[in-house]
């Protein structure tokens, strides 16, 4: 094929990237845009302006949603929180996402959240008493005092609500208490040679009741009227009225693995579960016991049947201690962290997710609708108190906690806990101390720190100001902002008896795809029995919603034309081809390269609009297709 004098004439096929990411490379001649590789001169006039518009950013719509999302970016952003009842442990506040959310938090320590619709201060605690570390610590009423009994090396201590220590005389020679259980009349405990029952009344009694032998590791629960222990990997079933130093019964189950130690004995109403684990740490299970109506025992009890394993906990994960509440829950502190389970009628358990991993749990006691579990909080003794009275999420088996009671200043987990006797004050070891609950003083100070709130979409917002509902008559408030990358701004303080309103958030600078935020909390300056109430907060954001821009071009679309240096430029066809090049990429909706080689600006964009005048007559030789081209664009980078 032979080419004319023209060296414009186009390209019989198209070579390089599709027409809509390509940029015009430059020919010489001197073309004021490109768009999509496609090269214009501007034919702007009065009235026909290059216009540079700011798009259109409030979607005028309804939102029907109660939270704001993507198709709401009028106004303030709203959030807001006024109860957390249902515990912590969320990363993320996107109540849209489910309803629970809507009252839970990230974290707390030193404040009761468990009221609905507000948060105290928690009572402090004292060390109550020192000795040895505990084994086992029960509650009791005396018949005159509630009481705490306390194991402490060798020997066995009461302890009263006022302070009071007894050291109960005991029996025969005393060695290394292992175990202590109750029947709510007697207590019975192993040490490394004997079982003893005792009296619990205002001057307990004590006696042998079997020889054991050498025992270095033993577990004794007293479950539906029975007094079951575990010696090393061996079960007896005992008489609990027995007198005389007896010798142990035949067993009633030996594990097969001469490595398995048993950590606990509870009961359930169809089934008494025992719980293990190899001290190897390969496994670890929960045993279910039932019972046979038709055979009795020696005792005048029904047959006990072998156990079997209704649960094998995951490899690596250990059950330190296992206990039931109200027929129904069964709580177990593992060396991962705690988890509820729940029993059906035939007694076999089934159990939900480890609530927090922060740190091993060892021991349980229960109150009312809580389970209040022994561990570490932040490094300290303390409890993790569990709601058991409704799940946070229906049908399923996580349960609200948040931390609850601490031992501050101290350093090692907590392995026992215990109320006193029939009251609500708790009592929980801490290496050799045991610690209680202070009823009047307040601790000096607590937080809360909420999820990080990111509205349920992704866009950046400017975080304005946060309004705490904060009562400051008996304490004070601080505010800190949580970043993405946890860094920790303080963006408030207020003293007891201020008045607080809308607090800035300046930290951190610009806008943020979510931020959270924590509450410090402090009891008051001129009565530690006093602390404030803290009833909510609420967020005012705005969308950080990158403007766009809308640009007109009146272009020269024609097949002939020219620049200002006289420079000729084009084909037959070149308007027809630009064209329909540029309504085949706004018909696909893709995006495209524009350059205003004029200013150097060059952005990717959409096409918004196309208007084609065509201006041009026919003559004999040209088809006369060609006219004012108007592109409007919507630049998106």
């Amino acid at each position: 094929m032979a080419y004319g004098a023209n060296i414009t004439e186009k390209i019989v096929t198209t070579i390089g990237n599709p027409v809509n990411n390509q940029t015009y490379q430059s020919t010489g001649v001197a073309y004021d845009i490109s768009i999509a590789g496609q090269p214009f001169f501007l034919l702007n006039d009065d009235n026909s302006p290059y216009r540079r518009v700011t798009a259109q950013y409030r979607k005028q719509q309804l939102d029907t949603t109660r939270e704001p999302g993507e198709q709401t970016l009028t106004g303030w952003w709203l959030r807001s929180q006024s109860s957390f009842h249902l515990g912590a442990g969320i990363k993320y506040f996107e109540p849209a996402q489910d309803e629970s959310l809507r009252f839970q938090f990230t974290s707390s320590k030193g404040v009761d959240v468990f009221t609905k619709g507000q948060i105290t201060l928690l009572n402090a605690t004292a060390s109550a008493y020192a000795g040895s570390a505990p084994a086992q610590m029960i509650g009791l009423n005396d018949g005159t005092d509630n009481c705490i009994f306390v194991t402490d090396g060798s020997a066995l201590k009461k302890i009263t609500t006022g302070g009071t220590t007894t050291t109960i005389t005991q029996a025969g020679t005393a060695s290394t208490i292992l175990s202590l259980t109750t029947d709510g009349d007697n207590y019975y405990f192993i040490n490394g040679t004997t079982i003893h029952r005792g009296s619990v009344g205002t001057t307990p009694a004590d006696s042998v009741i079997y020889n054991a032998g050498a025992v270095t590791r033993a577990t004794l629960r007293y479950v539906k009227q029975r007094l079951i222990v575990a010696i090393g990997n061996v079960l007896y079933e005992l008489n609990a009225n027995a007198t005389g130093a007896a010798a142990l019964p035949t067993a009633l189950y030996t594990h097969p693995n001469a490595n398995w130690v048993w950590s606990s004995i509870s009961e359930g109403p169809q089934a008494i579960y025992v719980s293990g684990y190899d001290t190897n740490g390969t496994s670890s299970s929960v045993f279910k016991i039932t019972s046979n109506a038709a055979t009795p025992n020696a005792l005048g009890f029904p047959t006990l049947t072998t156990p079997t394993v209704i649960i094998d906990m995951p490899t690596g994960e250990q059950v330190n201690f296992l206990d039931t509440y109200l027929g129904t829950y069964a709580v177990l502190c593992t060396s991962k962290g705690v988890r509820v389970g729940v029993a059906d009628g035939n007694g076999d358990i089934s159990y939900g997710p480890v609530l927090f991993s922060d740190a091993p749990c060892f021991n349980v006691a229960f109150r009312d609708s809580y389970a209040y579990v022994a561990t570490k909080i932040d490094g300290e003794s303390g409890l993790v108190k569990i709601d058991l009275a409704a799940p946070t999420i229906p049908g399923s088996l996580v349960y609200p906690w948040a931390w609850d009671l601490t031992a501050l200043g101290t350093s090692v987990s907590s392995n026992q806990v215990a109320f006193y006797g029939t009251s609500d004050r708790a009592a929980f070891s801490s290496g050799n101390n045991i610690y209680a609950e202070n009823e009047s003083v307040k601790v000096p100070s607590g937080y809360l720190r909420t999820g990080f709130v990111r509205y349920n979409t992704l866009e950046n917002k400017i975080f304005k100001y946060v309004t705490p509902r904060f009562d400051t008559k008996d304490g004070g408030l601080s505010i800190t902002s949580i970043a993405p990358t946890g860094a920790e701004f303080n963006i408030g303080s207020f003293a007891q008896g201020t008045t607080i309103g809308d607090v800035g958030i300046p930290y951190p600078p610009g806008a943020q795809q979510y931020l959270g935020f924590q509450f410090n909390i402090t009891r008051s300056t001129t009565d530690s029995s006093k602390g404030p109430l803290f009833t909510g907060y609420q967020l005012k954001v705005l969308a950080a919603i990158p403007r766009q821009r809308l640009i007109q071009f009146p272009t020269s679309c024609y097949d002939s034309e020219s620049d200002k240096f006289g420079n000729k430029a084009g084909y037959e066809g070149f308007a027809f081809d630009r064209l329909t090049a540029l309504e085949a990429i706004e018909s696909n909706g893709d995006t495209l390269v524009i350059t205003d080689f004029r200013t150097n600006e060059q952005f990717t964009g959409i096409i918004e609009e196309i208007d084609f005048i065509n201006k041009t007559p026919t003559d004999k030789r040209y088809s006369g297709y060609g006219g004012m081209l108007l592109v409007t664009v919507r630049s998106i980078s």
